[in-house]
């Protein structure tokens, strides 16, 4: 069965490919702590975890894994979404 935005199960973790306008710098990546010039705005693409949803308005608020910036994206512009399992890297096996 596969999983969107609209059929996921509230209380359950999920994650998904998105896009989103935004600055960007010369390399394409989202401006950090690094002092590599700005190229201006432009269409990144990254994974995120869905922290919230609004139906009604039909946006999603999710955090870019790589970094780690918080982003409100459309339905629209999210793709793959997918249940994920969090684990404790501290856990024996």
């Amino acid at each position: 069965m596969t999983i969107t935005i609209e059929t996921i199960t509230p209380g359950k973790s999920y994650a998904a490919k998105f896009k989103v306008k935004t600055m960007l710098d010369t390399f394409g990546r989202i401006p950090g702590l690094s002092d590599t010039p700005l190229a201006g705005e432009g269409w990144y693409e990254g994974l995120g975890i869905l922290l919230q949803r609004d139906s009604e308005q039909k946006l999603v608020r999710l955090q870019d894994e790589k970094s780690k910036k918080e982003f409100i994206v459309p339905f629209k512009d999210l793709w793959d979404v997918d249940e994920i399992e969090w684990k404790d890297p501290l856990a024996s096996e």
